[in-house]
């Protein structure tokens, strides 16, 4: 098997001995190439190891990767097999070891996964996944732990979502280290290529496809919320009501917010609670710990909210009205009132990614945003603005005022 030269950019990748490594690349950086060779070094160094690789969809990965896989194991395959997209490489010592391809939506829908143990893991295009740290924390990264593995997160980013997140891990934990490296750094691309790229692109889809800066989404529903503004290890001083927001799901994750309300109306998230394939009993149980005053579940769930008030907990009716549901959390934004833990990061990836779908031409601005990255959202939603005081429910201009009531 003749081996390839990587340049060096990928080097620098390739040779650090981080557990975990984190790379924020343009496009054409080489990044298929890069993955190729370390899956391909992983699996052939010892038998029985296992490399799993994920690209977005299945037919992503089959795009991608396999068939550059197939031809760089070409001298040292054992087994191929197109339809699962795996194959069985000879080994150093004589032995064999497993390569398999698989789509992210595998695990977001399925867990797919889960109780494997694998040496290696590549996400490649991982800023795409929705769900990630669901199918992250609770999937992939225990099938590590056996063997020890190692995991490569790999894309061009998306607005500052969970790959803006982990690029960041490095920060605060020792096994994590990240990089950067724009579409320039590939010295196989001709720079006159990029250049034009450049001209026939806006300054923020260049800037992130092909530099790979972190630039907000387009149409974001809440673009009033702020990291440095909203994000805080602070608590409340006092609190005098604790409530929820629910939103079920099972095959999707379901997802509790619980907020602490101060004497002032501010509103303080410290944590969240978004798994997948739990029961309304599992869910019920997980929500009677936050011993709250009220929740406000998904309404269109008349009899999984059945199930929680069984329970013992105290369900209201939660507004259906989507539009003005999203207008008074954005105003809350605006005014400051929400105060949000970092380690809600299913709740942060949701406000940095929920958007309105694009304006159509000749077409009035969309006003419902799409259907997706919303389960915590949807949680806050309905607390939020069922949930707020009297005086605002009466008078709809209150929010121009600035004065503020608690019922």
């Amino acid at each position: 098997m003749e081996s390839i030269s990587l340049h060096l950019a990928q080097r620098q990748i390739a040779t650090d001995l981080h557990r975990f490594r984190v790379v924020n690349c343009g496009r054409r950086f080489g990044k298929t190439v890069l993955a190729c060779e370390e899956m391909i070094a992983v699996a052939v160094a010892k038998k029985n190891r296992r490399v799993a690789y994920y690209a977005p969809t299945r037919d992503d990965a089959r795009d991608i990767m396999w068939s550059i896989l197939v031809k760089r194991c070409d001298p040292i395959t054992k087994y191929k097999n197109e339809s699962l997209l795996e194959l069985k490489v000879k080994t150093q010592d004589q032995g064999e070891s497993l390569i398999t391809l698989y789509g992210w939506e595998s695990v977001q829908i399925r867990q797919k996964g889960r109780g494997l143990a694998n040496d290696f893991i590549v996400l490649d295009e991982c800023a795409q996944y929705r769900g990630f740290w669901v199918g992250w924390d609770q999937v992939l990264s225990p099938t590590l732990i056996d063997r020890k593995g190692n995991a490569l997160f790999i894309s061009t980013p998306k607005g500052f979502n969970h790959f803006y997140d982990l690029f960041n891990l490095q920060d605060k934990n020792s096994d994590f280290n990240s990089w950067k490296f724009t579409s320039y750094n590939n010295p196989f691309i001709p720079v006159e290529e990029l250049e034009r790229e450049k001209e026939t692109k806006t300054e923020d889809t260049f800037a992130q496809e092909y530099l790979g800066d972190w630039r907000k989404v387009s149409g974001l529903v809440y673009k009033e919320f702020n990291r440095e503004k909203n994000v805080t290890t602070d608590s409340p001083t006092s609190i005098s009501e604790t409530i929820l927001g629910i939103d079920f799901g099972y095959t999707n994750p379901a997802a509790i917010i619980p907020i602490r309300i101060d004497g002032d109306s501010h509103y303080w998230i410290g944590e969240e609670w978004y798994k997948s394939r739990q029961t309304s009993d599992q869910l019920a149980e997980a929500a009677l710990l936050y011993r709250s005053t009220k929740c406000y579940p998904d309404p269109a769930e008349p009899d999984r909210i059945e199930i929680l008030r069984k329970a013992g907990l105290n369900c209201r009716e939660a507004s259906k009205d989507i539009v003005a549901g999203v207008d008074h959390v954005r105003e809350l934004f605006k005014q400051g009132r929400i105060h949000i833990h970092p380690d809600c990061k299913n709740l942060i990836y949701e406000l940095e990614t929920y958007h309105y779908p694009d304006k159509k031409p000749e077409q009035n601005e969309p006003e419902k945003p799409v259907k997706e990255n919303d389960h915590a959202l949807d949680c806050l939603r309905y607390a939020l603005y069922t949930h707020r005081p009297i005086i605002e429910q009466q008078d709809p201009v209150w929010e121009s005022r600035g004065t503020y009531f608690v019922d």
